[in-house]
C-alpha cells in the first residue's frame, strides 16, 4: 500500500522534521481537495506542511493547519491560508487510519506534498508514533556515524 512519489512528480513541500520527531510505521498517498487559487499557489511552490497534521473526524480525513499562501491574482475568489482541507482516501483506508490513530501515541503526520505525474496534488501521510528524547539521540548518532563513514570512504576510496 505504501507508494512512493513517481519519478516524474514535483515536490512542493516536505516535512523534514517528521522523520526526526516521529517513528514512521506506515505511509499512505491521499488526494487533497483544493480550490483553484490554492492549486495556482501550489504550482508556484508556496506551501508549508511542517506544523500540520491529519485527523479523522466523522468518517472523513482532514488536513489541519497546513499553510498554502494566498494567490495574488485571485482577487475575489481567494482562499483562507490555514483552512481545514479534506483528504481523499477510500473508506477502508480511512477506517484503518482511524483505528491505528486510536492506539496510544499514534498520529497522522504529513510527510510531503507533491504533484504526481498526471499533475494532481497528492499528500503522503505517515502513521507515526512520537519519539522520546533518547530515541532522537540515537537517530542523531546513526546519522553522524553514516556521515563520518561516507567521509572516510570518500577520502580513502
Amino acid at each position: 500500500m505504501a507508494r512512493t512519489p513517481a519519478s516524474n512528480s514535483r515536490t512542493i513541500a516536505e516535512n523534514r522534521k517528521a522523520r526526526y520527531n516521529y517513528a514512521i510505521e506506515d505511509d499512505i498517498e491521499v488526494g487533497i481537495m483544493l480550490q483553484g487559487s490554492e492549486v495556482k499557489s501550489l504550482r508556484a511552490g508556496n506551501a508549508q506542511i511542517a506544523e500540520s497534521y491529519a485527523e479523522v473526524k466523522d468518517g472523513e480525513l482532514w488536513l489541519v493547519n497546513a499553510y498554502i499562501e494566498g494567490y495574488d491574482k485571485a482577487k475575489t475568489f481567494g482562499h483562507d491560508e490555514r483552512r481545514r482541507r479534506k483528504l481523499l482516501a477510500s473508506r477502508r483506508e480511512i477506517a484503518r487510519m482511524h483505528q491505528n490513530v486510536g492506539r496510544e501515541g499514534m498520529t497522522l503526520v504529513p510527510l510531503s506534498l507533491y504533484f504526481n505525474g498526471r499533475g494532481i496534488a497528492k499528500l503522503k501521510l505517515g502513521l507515526a508514533k512520537g519519539k522520546k528524547v533518547a530515541d532522537k539521540r540515537e537517530t542523531e548518532k546513526k546519522r553522524d556515524w553514516n556521515r563520518q563513514k561516507q567521509r572516510l570512504l570518500k577520502a580513502h576510496g
